[in-house]
This record gives C-alpha cells, sequence and structure tokens, in this order.
C-alpha cells in the first residue's frame, strides 16, 4: 500500500532536479535531457528514494491504475466503475463512457494519436529506465539498499509491460533510457515470447530484491509480496492465455501463478476482512474513508481532503447518466437453497424475478452490496422518497438506470459530494484476487484438492455467508457449451463476482477465449405489460424489451448504436487492439495488430 499524497508531494522535488519533462504524444520521442547523469545526484538513499516517488506519482495516473481516478472528468471516464462498460458487466450510452461501451459492441477503432490515458503511452516507462540506468552510481549507498529501490523500478516495469502484452500482445522492447536520437524510437515489436520472457525477469529480480517490509518511515511503499501478487495476475493471465490457444509453455505459466499465489497465502501478512457481517463486510471494502490498516488490501488509492480527491460518487454514480449493471452480472450470483446448498438461478427452486426485490431474495449477499436492492434504499442512499428502479422517461433525473440495476459497490452515501472532493479510497490490489488466482491456477492444471479451496474461495464464500464449493458442482446450464469443467465455471463465476468493477472481467474474457460474450444482447430487468401500463410500477418509461423463456427483460441498448443486431466480436481481430494510426506513421517498422 501507498500513500499516493505523499509521493506526489515529494516527487514533485525529484523532477524539478533533474529536469525530466512530460513526454509528447508521440511513440518514446523524449525531449533532450543534459545532467540526468550528473554524479552529484546519485549519492544518497533519499536521492533514490526521492527519484522513485516520481516512478509511483506517474503510474498512478495510468489507466492499470486508475480505481476512482482523480478528478471530475475523469471520475466519469476513467474510474474502474466507468470502464467496466467495456465488459458485460455494466451498460452504458452516457457520451462520457462511449469509448468503453464502443469496445464492448465490437465498434471500436484505432486511436488517430495518443493521449494521457491512451493504451499506447511510454512515459513512465522512461522514467523507470532512467533509474535504472543510474542507480548504481549510487556508490555511497550499500548495495543491499540500493537493490530495494531497484525492485520498486523493476515492479513497476514488469507491471507496464504486462499491460502493453495484454492490449497489443507484441510491441517493442526497450530497457535503457532513450534520447531524441536513439534507434531504438524506430524500433519494430519484439514478439509476444520476448515480452512476457522479460516481464517474468523482471518481476522475479523484483521480488528478490524487495523487503518483506520497508522502514517505518516509508511504510506504504511495495514490497516482496506486492511483487508475488502481480507475479500471480501475470502468471495466470499468460497461462491461461496460452492454453487457450493452444501455446507452448502455459503449464509452466500456470505453476508459477500457484507458487507465486501460495507464497502469499503462507506469508501470514494478509486476509479477507470479516467481521462476522456478511451483508456489509465486503462493501465495506469500496466505501471506506481510510483503507491503511486493512489486512485484505495489498495497495490502494488512497484520497484525503484537499490533496487527493475524486468525485465518483456524485458525478457518476448519482447523476443522471444512462449506466446499469447488467441482468448478465446480476444473473451470476448464486441463490441459497431450502438445503443449506448454493446453486445458480438456472438450477434453483428459490429463484424468481417477478419483481426486482425478488431478485435479490435468497442471493449471495454481495448482489445486494453491488446492486442497489430497492428495499435498501435509505440505507445505502440516504433517502425514501424515490422509488426504484427509475428508467428513462420517469420522473427525475438522478439515479436513472439502464438497466433498472442500479450500481452502489463503491457508493457512500456520506461522500457524495461531487465537485472533486470526495475521499473514500479503492483498493487496487487485495487479497481477494490471490485466492481466486490460486484455485483457478490449480484447477486449470488438473491438480485442485479441496483442501485447495477450503483455503481459497471458502474464504470469500464465508465472508458473504455462503456455502463452500466443493470439487464437483452442478453445471449450471448457462456455460454447459463453453467447453470447461463444472468446478472451472464455479471458480469463474466466484471471480466475476467477487472483482467485479474492479478493472478485471474484460481481460479475464480475453484470456479465457470467451470475447463472443460481448457480442451477446445487454439486458436488464424483467419489465410486465402491466408494469408500464398508466398505473404500473414503471409508468412513463421509455423501454424496449426483450422476451427470453417467455419473459420480457428490458432491452438496455435498444434504438443505439450498440444494439443486439449491431454488437459483434471479431475473433481475428479483438483479443487485442489497434496501434494509434499517428505512430504507425511514424515508425514503419511497427506492423499493425493482426485483423487493424
Amino acid at each position: 500500500m501507498f500513500d499516493i499524497k505523499k509521493f506526489a508531494r515529494m516527487a514533485t522535488a525529484a523532477i524539478t532536479l533533474l529536469g525530466i519533462y512530460a513526454c509528447n504524444d508521440d511513440f518514446m520521442e523524449r525531449y533532450p535531457i543534459t545532467d540526468l547523469n550528473n554524479e552529484a545526484f546519485w549519492n544518497s538513499e533519499n536521492d533514490l528514494k526521492v527519484y522513485n516517488n516520481g516512478i509511483y506519482n506517474t503510474v498512478v495516473d495510468l489507466r492499470f491504475f486508475a480505481g476512482n481516478e482523480k478528478s471530475a472528468s475523469g471520475s466519469k471516464e476513467n474510474s474502474f466503475m466507468a470502464v467496466e462498460a467495456v465488459s458485460d458487466n455494466f451498460a452504458s450510452t452516457d457520451v462520457n463512457l462511449q469509448k468503453w461501451a464502443n469496445i464492448s459492441a465490437g465498434l471500436h477503432t484505432a486511436e488517430v494519436s495518443t493521449t494521457p490515458y491512451s493504451r499506447w503511452t511510454w512515459e513512465v516507462l522512461y522514467r523507470i529506465n532512467f533509474f535504472l540506468d543510474n542507480y548504481e552510481k549510487a556508490v555511497n549507498v550499500p548495495e543491499a539498499t540500493r537493490n530495494r529501490y531497484a525492485g520498486e523500478a523493476l515492479f513497476w516495469r514488469a507491471w507496464f509491460y504486462f499491460d502493453k502484452m495484454q492490449e497489443f500482445g507484441q510491441v517493442p522492447l526497450i530497457q535503457h533510457a532513450l534520447n531524441d536520437k536513439s534507434p531504438e524510437l524506430y524500433a519494430p515489436q519484439n514478439s509476444r515470447e520476448e515480452i512476457a520472457s522479460a516481464i517474468i525477469a523482471d518481476i522475479n529480480k523484483a521480488i528478490e530484491y524487495l523487503p518483506e517490509e520497508w522502514p517505518s518511515n516509508s511504510p506504504d511503499r511495495v514490497n516482496k509480496y506486492t511483487a508475488l501478487t502481480l507475479k500471480t495476475r501475470i502468471s495466470l493471465f499468460e497461462g491461461t492465455w496460452r492454453k487457450y490457444r493452444n501455446m507452448d509453455g502455459w503449464q509452466n505459466f500456470l505453476s508459477d501463478a500457484a507458487s507465486a499465489a501460495e507464497a502469499v497465502m503462507n506469508s501470514g501478512r494478509y486476509e479477507i476482512y470479516n467481521t462476522g457481517k456478511p451483508g456489509s463486510d465486503y462493501r465495506t471494502l469500496f466505501t471506506s474513508l481510510d483503507l491503511h490498516g486493512n489486512k485484505e488490501v495489498i495497495i490502494a488509492k488512497y484520497y484525503d481532503t484537499g490533496k487527493y480527491t475524486h468525485s465518483i460518487n456524485g458525478n457518476l454514480v448519482t447523476q443522471g447518466f444512462m449506466i446499469g449493471v447488467t441482468k448478465d452480472l446480476v444473473d451470476d450470483y448464486l441463490c441459497k437453497e431450502s438445503d443449506g446448498t448454493a446453486k445458480p438461478v438456472t438450477l434453483s427452486s428459490t429463484y424468481k424475478d417477478d419483481a426486482i426485490e425478488d431478485v435479490f431474495d435468497n442471493r449471495d449477499p454481495r448482489l445486494a452490496q453491488t446492486v442497489l436492492d430497492p428495499r435498501m434504499e435509505e440505507d445505502i442512499i440516504g433517502t425514501s422518497t424515490r422509488q426504484y428502479p427509475k428508467l428513462s422517461g420517469m420522473n427525475g433525473n438522478s439515479w436513472v438506470s439502464l438497466t433498472g440495476y442500479n450500481y452502489i459497490k463503491n457508493y457512500n452515501k456520506n461522500d457524495a459530494n461531487g465537485g472533486n472532493s470526495e475521499i473514500t479510497d479503492f483498493p487496487i490490489l487485495r487479497y481477494a484476487e490471490i485466492l481466486l488466482s490460486y484455485a483457478e491456477a490449480k484447477a486449470e492444471l488438473g491438480n485442485i484438492t479441496q483442501a485447495d479451496l477450503d483455503k481459497s474461495i471458502k474464504l470469500l464464500r464465508d465472508r458473504a455467508g455462503m456455502p463452500n464449493l466443493d470439487l464437483n458442482p452442478p453445471m449450471d446450464p448457462k456455460y454447459a457449451a463453453e467447453g470447461i469443467s463444472s468446478l472451472l465455471v464455479e471458480i469463474r463465476r466466484e471471480r466475476r463476482v467477487e472483482l467485479s468493477f474492479e478493472n478485471s472481467r474484460y481481460q479475464d474474457l480475453m484470456r479465457w477465449k470467451k470475447g463472443a460474450r460481448l457480442s451477446m444482447p445487454v439486458l436488464g430487468i424483467r419489465i410486465d405489460d402491466a408494469d408500464i401500463a398508466e398505473n404500473g410500477r414503471y409508468a412513463g418509461a421509455s423501454v424496449t424489451r426483450f422476451e427470453v423463456n417467455g419473459k420480457k427483460y428490458l432491452d438496455a441498448y435498444a434504438g443505439t448504436q450498440f444494439a443486439r443486431d449491431k454488437r459483434s466480436f471479431n475473433e481475428n481481430k479483438h483479443y487485442l487492439f489497434p496501434i494509434t494510426t499517428n505512430v504507425m506513421a511514424k515508425n514503419p517498422n511497427l506492423v499493425q495488430t493482426p485483423g487493424w
């Protein structure tokens, strides 16, 4: 965990001292640097520490670390909640989220030029490489101390290139700081194999170099277990990516994922936040004003009044934006059965959806901590006069839902100030992901045991008050044609439910080679004819419905460019992103991503 306000203040001094200028929009192009090799700077541990603070300060502005974002406009467009519209968990027709909805529908095109949130951005890599080129000049600093800071830089370079590999597959591999005359500015891409090998080398060296714990005056820096957590994520992604594309080496990656996760589990440093309140403990992680000291949190973005703030509550969740959680996600929360088991809605004897309130009855409590149960309006929102769900065309313009399912996972009614003054913290990496990744890696390798499930999935279900998972669950008909075991279906379900709106779902679909799920119709709540009649519950609503098994559900994207008959997923194209067109024009040695 680290305190972004502290690093931001300290990094300003380092950047000024070293003369590091922000990069322009061109591919890895840097302004000339004059005194960066000055031996006078690389003298003390504080020099290394302050320089690396600049790396932290740059990383927190990247897409893969957005969290709640740090501004009103950023919260609307680039927070993890907003970005979820690329997946099958969330829908939106709001203009601020159109770029994400375009991706989900298969309608995106190559960016013309880069922006700070573009996929093809390289500023932080320069900062990292410059440090790694120069840190050994600090000869007055003990080698072990120097290596701690090198471990930080290697950690961030591994994450940077992991993000690039997820996005493009192949990119130029640059491991030294460039200047405006460096021939590498016009380098071709390296192969995926080379990129993956470099990422693993960096993260392994980071694990070796980083301390288990920093001194008390540096408590929030990344440590050995942070690096093991990142290695778990990297290895699980690449292992499953390769497995489902019949590529060599997948077993080694998945074995590494399981081993790295188990090392974190055996450390005793982290635990699932569980105070015995299954109706609220999960959501507390996302509505807390201060996550310091929460042992589930491995890395978080911390916010503080007047120093580092956001506006996720007041400028996205509560406003009249046309957003909503999808029926497809809501349907994946298990039902509690009268015999003490848990079953999917397709097999449940307790599930009903005659009214929206019925959907929440006998369900995994994480559902009502992610989506608004109308009966919880006063507790969650703080009002008792509105009627939910509120659909387009009905009275009022706040909390209008595109699907009828209102998102509330990280909504804090006591922090809904808007105006970029909110301070609810957001976890970026948390222990729950380690447990999920461990179980998935073991299941993909085919050597998972009940003991493995008991020390991973069970801890998450215990917090939610749900029955444990066993090795032979019934197959959910919804996923019977997926070509995987019923156990993997349930582990993937657990991951979707637990990590929803945490920047996970889209890349999970990509690595599993299940992108076609994005082309399915995007539906919302059930709406019968009587509901939209003159005196019906949703009288005045302007909705189109889609019939499934004789029941009618809100068709979220009807009449828009994202409608079900316009959605597509090209298996030969959409698993990766195109390179920005002006970058391609400036570097003739780059090859555009296949299919683009």
